[in-house]
């Protein structure tokens, strides 16, 4: 067996033991009580290891359950895979959590693991990467799909003058997110402005920091007339930023970010990122914490119009998402460039 996969094995060994010990009853049955109070136990599954957008995620989830009294507990798969997150989400499930919120790796493949939660009682909602719409119950949404693609293409347009060669350096080929991203940038592509923008490629870095490079090399090499690489993820735009500053090409980057990371590439004497978007991603799982909670509180069920109050992120409304389903939306996408990423690089 792995390391990776002992620690995790561990590490839920360990939140068992943490429950049983604070609850009357001697097993674990994904709640319990201290005194009179109830403890319950929500669950965050991220995309993998090492992602520092879902690292931060993590942290605003963990917050809210922390702050409610309350038991968190984070699972990160070694691999961005939907069959790593398999694993972690059926050892949830026999846990009997009372809620699970996952930013999945594929929109399919975990349909059953979750139906099989929902059906034993487990409020389950997914955030960051959704999945079918029947495979839970609510998306927390970081903006609108829509509203990202028309800030992202109107960047590229941009930062391009209008024209000229461009491409697309996404992460895993199954990211729902990505993907719903990538469609909705195609629609926009349709508008007869962006007619002069011509897209010669979309390549997958996995999320991976030494695929992501290795993929910006080859489109570097390929495209000698390349003029923006687009990357709708933080480890791709890094990655991109990075090669594109080793190789002093004239390339320009754009897509979404984390300020601590693009800081170098937005204020250098080189601007090899003009400017970038992105949401607080420690909000986003405050968000998801806050949506769990009134899951299993009653609050709402997961039909678009009904509503919940949080403690600092005002009444929620549940909207109606592509499936007929509900999503609940953080807000619209932030521009980072030089005038404010100062303020932004040392939060995240």
């Amino acid at each position: 067996m792995k390391k990776k996969k002992c620690l995790v094995i561990i590490s839920i060994l360990i939140f068992v033991a943490l429950l049983t010990t604070a609850c009357e009853k001697s097993t674990f049955q994904g709640n319990g009580k201290k005194g009179d109070e109830v403890i319950q136990a929500y669950a965050l599954v991220t995309k993998s290891e090492g992602n520092r957008f879902n690292e931060l995620m993590a942290q605003g989830f963990q917050e809210v359950t922390e702050r409610a009294g309350d038991n968190g507990i984070v699972l990160s798969p070694e691999e961005a895979t939907a069959e790593a997150q398999l694993e972690l989400l059926q050892n949830l499930v026999s846990l009997n959590v009372n809620s699970i919120s996952v930013a999945a790796n594929d929109d399919g493949a975990l349909s059953a693991i979750l139906n099989e939660a929902m059906n034993s009682g487990i409020k389950v909602s997914t955030v960051d990467s959704d999945v079918n719409g029947a495979d839970r119950q609510v998306f927390v949404n970081q903006a609108s799909t829509e509203d990202i693609a028309h800030v992202l293409v109107e960047a590229v347009y941009d930062i391009s003058g209008g024209s000229g060669q461009w491409a697309i350096l996404s992460a895993t080929s199954t990211a729902t997110n990505q993907n719903a991203w990538i469609d909705a940038i195609r629609q926009e592509l349709e508008n007869e402005k962006y007619s002069d923008l011509r897209l010669v490629d979309i390549v997958y870095g996995d999320d991976m920091p030494d695929i992501s490079r290795e993929k910006v090399e080859e489109l570097i090499a390929n495209f000698p007339d390349l003029k923006v690489i687009l990357s709708p993820t933080t480890v791709g735009l890094k990655a991109a930023a990075q090669v594109v500053s080793e190789k002093n090409c004239d390339i320009l980057v754009t897509g979404l970010g984390l300020p601590s990371d693009m800081y170098p590439y937005i204020t250098g004497k080189k601007v090899i990122c003009p400017y970038m978007f992105l949401w607080n991603p420690i909000d986003l799982g405050k968000l998801s914490a806050y949506t769990s909670m009134a899951l299993v509180e009653g609050k709402i069920t997961g039909k678009p119009g009904e509503t919940f109050e949080t403690p600092d992120m005002g009444v929620r409304e549940l909207t109606e998402d592509k499936y007929g389903g509900a999503e609940v939306i953080l807000g619209a996408p932030m521009k980072f460039d030089k005038n404010n990423i100062s303020h932004w690089q040392n939060l995240y």
